[in-house]
Formats: C-alpha cells, sequence, structure tokens
C-alpha cells in the first residue's frame, strides 16, 4: 500500500507500518501474510471501541456488481473508498491512523469480526486529496476457503474499523463503524452443451444436452444445480448474434436436455441468468453442420 504524500511524492504506507509495534500491523499486513484479516483487532472489540473522528465514505466495492466466488481460484474484487481524518491529524502520516472497509455477517462489525464472519481487503492504495483528506483504492482478498458453507452466497454488510494511534505509537481511539453499502457475494455457476448428432440431416430432430452446476462451498467441489431455468441459444454460422430458441427447466441433479429441428449450420449453447446465491454462466458454443 501507499499514501500519496504530494504532488509528485509516495510515502510507503506499509513501510510505515513496519516500523510500529507488532500489535498495529495493519489489516493490509494481515490479509497479505495469508493468516485471519483482522485477528489482531478482534480482542474484545467492544472493550475498546471509542470515537475516532475518521470518516469512511464514497465506499464502492467491485465496482458495485457481484461479487463471484468459485471453488479453487481467490477473487480480488476492487474496493473503493475516502478517507477523513480529524482535525490535529494529516493524512500524510500514515502511523497515526488506520480505516478500512470490510465485509461481514451478522448485526454488528465488531460482532462479525469477533466471529472470523469478515472478508477483508488484500492491499490498497491511497491518493492525498487535501491535508485530512485522501481518495483509496485497492481490492478485496476473497479464497473460497474463508467461505466454508453455501450459506454465505447472499447479501454481506460493509462494515468500517478505525484506529488512532498516538505520537508515542501506542493505539489510542478505535471504532467498528456500520455503513448503509451492502455487497452480494454468489456462487460460480457453470454450464456445459452438447449438440447431436453431428452432422445431421437437415429436418431430422437434434438433441441438446447439457448440465448445470454451481460452486459448493461446504464441499468446495461443483454440485448439480437443480430445477433451474436455462435459456437454449442458437447462433448461424455466419452471424455473430445468439437468438433465444426456448427455456428448458434443469432437473434434479441439473441436467439439461431438448430438442429441436435442424435448420442452418450453426451453434448451440445453453446461458443461465443466475439467482440472488448463484452467478451467471453461458457455455462455448457447440457447432453442428446441417446437411
Amino acid at each position: 500500500m501507499f499514501l500519496r504524500a504530494g504532488p509528485d511524492a509516495y510515502v510507503s504506507y506499509e513501510a510505515k507500518r513496519c516500523s510500529l509495534k507488532a500489535s498495529r500491523r495493519s489489516v493490509t499486513a494481515l490479509a497479505l501474510a495469508g493468516g485471519v484479516a483482522l485477528a489482531a483487532l478482534t480482542v474484545a472489540p467492544a472493550a475498546q471501541a471509542a470515537s475516532t473522528g475518521i470518516t469512511v465514505s464514497n465506499i464502492v466495492v467491485n465496482g458495485g456488481k457481484p461479487i463471484v466466488v468459485g471453488t479453487s481460484d481467490a477473487k480480488e474484487p476492487s474496493l473503493n473508498f475516502r478517507i477523513t481524518v480529524p482535525a490535529g491529524y494529516s493524512v500524510d502520516d500514515a502511523s497515526r491512523y488506520n480505516a478500512e472497509p470490510f465485509l461481514y455477517h451478522g448485526s454488528t462489525p465488531a460482532k462479525g469480526i469477533a466471529a472470523r464472519d469478515a472478508l477483508y481487503a488484500g492491499g490498497y492504495t491511497c491518493y492525498r486529496v487535501s491535508t485530512r483528506v485522501a481518495d483509496c483504492k485497492g481490492a478485496l482478498w476473497i479464497k473460497p476457503s474463508q467461505l466454508n458453507s453455501s450459506a454465505d452466497a447472499g447479501t454481506w454488510k460493509v462494515g468500517v474499523v478505525a484506529e488512532l494511534y498516538r505520537a508515542d505509537g501506542s493505539l489510542g481511539p478505535k471504532e467498528y463503524k456500520t455503513t448503509s453499502v451492502t455487497a452480494p457475494v454468489r456462487r460460480w455457476a457453470n454450464v456445459t452443451v452438447n449438440a447431436g448428432p453431428e452432422p445431421v440431416t437437415k429436418g431430422k430432430t437434434l438433441t441438446v444436452t447439457g448440465a448445470l452446476t454451481r460452486a459448493d462451498w461446504a464441499t468446495h467441489k461443483y454440485a448439480g444445480y437443480g430445477s433451474q431455468t436455462a435459456s437454449l441459444q442458437f447462433r448461424k454460422a455466419n452471424s455473430s448474434t445468439y437468438t433465444t430458441v426456448k427455456k428448458v427447466t434443469a432437473g434434479s441433479t441439473g441436467a439439461l436436455k431438448t430438442t429441436v429441428t435442424a435448420s442452418v449450420d450453426g451453434y448451440w449453447r445453453w446461458t443461465f441468468g443466475g439467482t440472488a446465491t448463484t452467478g451467471t454462466a453461458t457455455a462455448t458454443g457447440d457447432y453442428v453442420d446441417v446437411r
């Protein structure tokens, strides 16, 4: 992380943090270390809560779009926000404050942290706007292993941890702030397609099959997503546009199957529009030669 200290100079935020006591490691340092982020902040949060005068505003997570997580790859959805420090402090001195949004479940941000039911930033950069204001941008760091239940899909609240430090390096006021911002987290979906026979005689029946699956965060494998509606689409060989031919409901195991009449050469695919807990998915088109 870096904090803009002037028009042409950047001061290393992390370097300043590293020179402080271990108990003052930043949220980002903990996340990058691969441990449970904010672990150092989970000790009796309610007892430490006190007004800091820090304001964190203009929070935007992943550009306002849902965060979709699979079973293995880490995701880094964007994180943008503005920090305003209280009178007597300057954003140029990163050793005197810390402020960062995070995602949580629970009735309050502090309880979300205490229950380890929260998702944190993996790093961000702050740019000086004025003595007390900085605009920050970076990314969250979300590994599927942090989501150990499929119930984790859905709406997460956005909270803020804010801290002030005294000149001697000791921790001063610290608080966990609620915000009106939320972030949808969804399970990754996948859909396959196979059309046959290939080639097929014009006017004959073409069978299109496939399977709709989605990430299971309890097993960290993909499982059938049954009873969901998928659209069968077709694109002529000399066209770039797909058209929906019909809608089909997947079986209990996520299996998709339907028949159509072959007419011209082209590509067939299944597409799934997603749900409140599951992302969208579109198969790569399967080309069929009609003779």
